[in-house]
């Protein structure tokens, strides 16, 4: 399925619930407050939903939807698309089905003082339901805590700032959380210092997992901790045994695409303070090399493992949880454009990869584009089952990054032909952006996670 495709059935559910709850609370307003994987948590503005509202608002969707409910766009301004439900007008950051059996089979689940709604159109292996996330809502929760005391809201709260001139105040506003963040990790591992032996940091594509890493290392250094650092990569298997996935494709997302046995036993020696030979992978020739590198973690050192499969258990099945902490990171806050509409998590980490690859890696924007499919499908089979075991989420979004990413993304979007099977996407994507006001990115420190995309960052250059 298309991320078009997908974004339209998305809408057009979104339209459905929008007319039911004004059906059913006409007093009410609707409000989707933030994501869950590939659901929505949704909540009345003000209001406690109950479980039995919940099944009510879910029996008149379905009831909605069997009916195959008139939908007509009307037009499109000012970046909105503007539908005609039943007896009210409704504005959409995104396309919708005009007709509702279009959508994909979609499960609606109460959850804290509202619903989520799960659309049931991502492939998260095995059927699996959406089971409710209880760390990761928590982490939406605080964020949304933390806008509300800085009195931002939605994107045209953002784009004030920008507006008036105080560009400035927002970034340092931003980085500063960031900085305390991560500060209060570095501060927890120090209290559990004695135990802890091996620090684990996962997250998914464009999470900002490296950036983070690094300035997590220097707020140990500055609690008199030694980080050292394990790369995964090292111990890829050579490209003739690399699985490959449905397509064809080598799957190096994979577990299996790495020396398991081998990374399991070195992993307990090191943090067990044995010297260990660590292998040393050729990208190029797909090879191991012939020579290795010499490491050991020493009393009072701290291994750091970052990397997609770093929260696997299997990682690290013959090594006491004790010894243990784990870092969960993603950019988890997007902004709402307005109540209804609220930028997805997904779009956000996307864009920041478009960016990267058109300035820094060599990769077109349509190539991009064409992984992020399989990027997506390997998140769900490596990253997202084993979330909740971290010991603390860190948020990795900041209020003012789509404003910064979005003169490089129309850039990169642009270079997508009329013709090209991405040209929808491209159209999408420029459509998002189009609500953000442009920020000087001269304004953003050289340290923030967000260089890592954009360039600049000290960590690279």
């Amino acid at each position: 399925m298309s991320e078009t495709h997908l974004h339209r059935g998305r809408q057009t559910v979104k339209l459905g619930l929008i007319k039911v709850v004004h059906d059913l609370f006409p007093e009410e307003t609707l409000k989707t407050s933030y994501s869950i994987l590939e659901g929505v948590f949704c909540n009345l503005y003000g209001s406690i939903l109950s479980t039995r509202e919940v099944k009510q608002i879910e029996l008149k969707l379905r009831e909605w939807v069997e009916k195959d409910c008139a939908i007509e766009l009307l037009d499109k301004e000012g970046g909105y698309y503007h539908y005609q439900v039943g007896d009210i007008i409704v504005k959409a950051v995104y396309p919708a089905f005009t007709e509702p059996h279009l959508v994909e089979p979609f499960t609606i689940l109460p959850f804290s003082y509202g619903f989520i709604v799960d659309f049931g159109d991502i492939d998260k292996g095995s059927n699996r339901p959406l089971i409710p996330p209880v760390q990761l809502s928590q982490a939406f929760e605080k964020n949304q805590i933390w806008m509300d005391n800085i009195n931002i809201e939605l994107v045209n709260d953002v784009n004030d700032y920008i507006r008036s001139g105080r560009t400035m105040k927002l970034v340092s506003i931003a980085e500063a959380l960031h900085e305390k963040e991560i500060s209060i990790i570095a501060d927890a591992i120090l209290q559990h210092r004695r135990a802890l032996r091996l620090l684990l940091v996962s997250g998914p594509s464009s999470s900002g997992k490296t950036s983070f890493t690094q300035r997590l290392s220097t707020q140990l250094e500055v609690n008199g901790l030694k980080p050292v650092a394990l790369s995964l990569d090292h111990y890829f298997v050579d490209r003739e045994h690399t699985p490959r996935d449905a397509d064809g494709k080598y799957d190096f997302d994979s577990m299996e695409a790495l020396d398991l046995p081998l990374l399991k036993q070195q992993i307990a020696q090191l943090i067990a303070g044995e010297r260990v030979s660590v292998p040393q992978f050729d990208f190029i020739t797909g090879q191991r090399q012939a020579e290795y590198k010499p490491m050991q973690v020493g009393p009072s050192e701290i291994l750091i493992i970052e990397g997609i499969h770093a929260l696997n258990p299997e990682l690290v099945t013959s090594i006491n949880r004790n010894l243990i902490y784990k870092i969960y990171i993603s950019a988890l806050g997007g902004l709402n454009i307005d109540l209804m509409s609220r930028v997805p998590t997904s779009e956000i980490r996307l864009l920041r990869r478009l960016v990267r690859d058109d300035k820094y890696r060599g990769v077109t924007p349509e190539n991009t584009i064409h992984q992020w499919d399989s990027v997506r499908r390997g998140e769900y089979q490596n990253i997202f089952k084993f979330q909740e075991e971290a010991d603390v989420m860190f948020n990795s979004s900041m209020i003012y990054e789509m404003n910064a990413l979005r003169p490089f993304a129309e850039t990169a979007l642009q270079k997508i032909p009329a013709d090209s099977p991405y040209y929808d996407t491209r159209e999408r994507l420029l459509n998002l952006l189009s609500f953000f006001e442009p920020l000087d990115v001269s304004k953003v420190p050289f340290n923030s996670i967000l260089r890592e995309f954009i360039g600049g960052s000290i960590y690279y250059d």
